[in-house]
């Protein structure tokens, strides 16, 4: 059983449901971020969806495309992420550490290359954003090889015969995005989510978390009573903006911003 699949089998068990925060590697320099991380779990986070930094994010809004900005003008590369969570693991062992990005970077590190390194390092998954079902083919292979969980995005415009097919290549958990845009870009409507989860969970045998939109503990804890995992990024990257050159101020803001979440969502 992978890292990713055992803490919700925990979390279920206990009756909770995954928080799952999201910062850029490298945001606001890149010796910030393994603190950061240890920050975040500090705070409540159950897996760790790290950004590695990309000059054109096509999914993410101006903060996060502000956020890989900033990393890259550190010239934090894929292998600086990968180090990263080498670091990190270094004292934690338990939290699942998701990879996010895009191919380009991986292409251009080749992807056993990237495989093995992100293995080695302690990666659970892969999430790029580039990269649907039906154009995989071998480097799916090698990701699952190598035990990195796949996990792809379902938008509200996913037919049920695409969730399907998604549903076949997918593990870990699968990620909703909750609206139609760019992460930061609109509030989240939980009906919506919920309609939209029923139809998700006739196909999808694995845990569906929720992200873009939820911006604060009302909303996550909302989130939480429909959906296995709540994932929440622009709110935090922007608290590391305001901060960007605090950066023990930045830490501080995120953890408060994630345990309002975690209080919120264990309240209910």
């Amino acid at each position: 059983m992978s890292r990713i699949a055992a803490l919700f089998s925990e979390l279920k068990a206990n009756g909770k449901k995954a928080l799952i925060p999201y910062v850029t590697a490298g945001d606001p320099n890149p010796s910030v971020t393994v603190g950061l991380m240890h920050g975040l779990v500090e705070a409540g986070a159950d897996i760790i969806e790290l950004g590695v930094p990309f000059s054109d994010p096509m999914a993410d809004g101006p903060t996060i495309q502000l956020a890989c900005e900033r990393a890259l003008l550190h010239n934090t590369s894929l292998r600086d992420v990968i180090a990263m969570v080498k670091e990190f693991r270094t004292t934690n062992e338990k939290t699942p550490i998701v990879l996010m990005g895009y191919l380009n970077p991986v292409e251009a590190m080749g992807y056993v290359a990237f495989a093995d390194a992100a293995q080695a390092a302690g990666v659970d998954g892969v999430l790029m954003v580039d990269m649907p079902p039906e154009e995989s083919g071998e480097n799916a292979k090698i990701f699952a090889d190598h035990g990195l969980d796949i996990i792809y995005l379902i938008a509200p415009t996913t037919t049920d015969a695409r969730i399907s097919e998604i549903a076949k290549y997918s593990s870990g958990y699968v990620y909703y995005v909750s609206i139609k845009g760019v992460t930061g870009s609109a509030e989240i409507d939980v009906a919506d989510v919920s309609k939209n989860l029923e139809r998700i969970r006739s196909r999808v045998d694995i845990p569906v978390g929720v992200g873009f939109g939820i911006n604060n503990g009302t909303a996550a804890a909302a989130v939480a009573t429909v959906a296995d995992g709540v994932i929440v990024g622009s709110a935090l990257v922007n608290k590391i903006a305001a901060n960007a050159n605090q950066p023990e101020k930045a830490i501080i803001e995120v953890k408060a911003v994630l345990a309002d979440m975690r209080k919120a969502m264990d309240a209910n």
